[in-house]
């Protein structure tokens, strides 16, 4: 088995990503909670067109799952179940972390609020209940209050 090396994009010129906290303890006293103001949603394409306004992308055997907002899904038809708001962890967690996404939803789980994380090269992003959205982002103070 090899290891994972870094291939950069062919004539990207960038250097891979450095840095990014592990200590649990710093992550959560850095713990800085962004709320997007625009509701997101998952919808699922077929043919593999990734939309405008798109956030991520899951490829799936059912389909290409993407995560947008709710205008841009609107605006291009796509169905949804799922009204979320996004919230990104403005700490540059390393991707190594150990415990950050458990003691997320652990927070979370205690109001009984669900939680979907994505995790980017420099932050993770949660995707929580629309209409709980407030009380996500009062679970996510207190926990970096401590």
């Amino acid at each position: 088995m090899t290891s994972p090396r870094h291939v950069p994009e062919s004539g990207s010129g960038r250097a891979p990503r450095s840095g990014g906290v592990t200590d649990l303890d710093v992550l959560l006293g850095a713990l800085t909670p962004q709320l997007t103001p625009d509701p997101m949603v998952y919808a699922v394409v077929q043919d593999g067109r990734v939309p405008t306004g798109s956030f991520a992308t899951v490829e799936e055997a059912e389909g290409l799952t993407v995560v947008l907002d709710q205008r841009s899904a609107d605006r291009e038809g796509l169905g949804y179940d799922h009204v979320a708001a996004l919230i990104t962890l403005q700490v540059h967690s390393a991707l190594e972390a150990v415990g950050l996404t458990a003691a997320v939803s652990t927070a979370l789980a205690a109001r009984g609020i669900s939680c979907n994380v994505i995790a980017g090269a420099y932050h993770d992003h949660l995707l929580v209940p629309w209409n709980r959205r407030a009380e996500a982002m009062a679970a996510l103070e207190a926990l970096r209050a401590g």
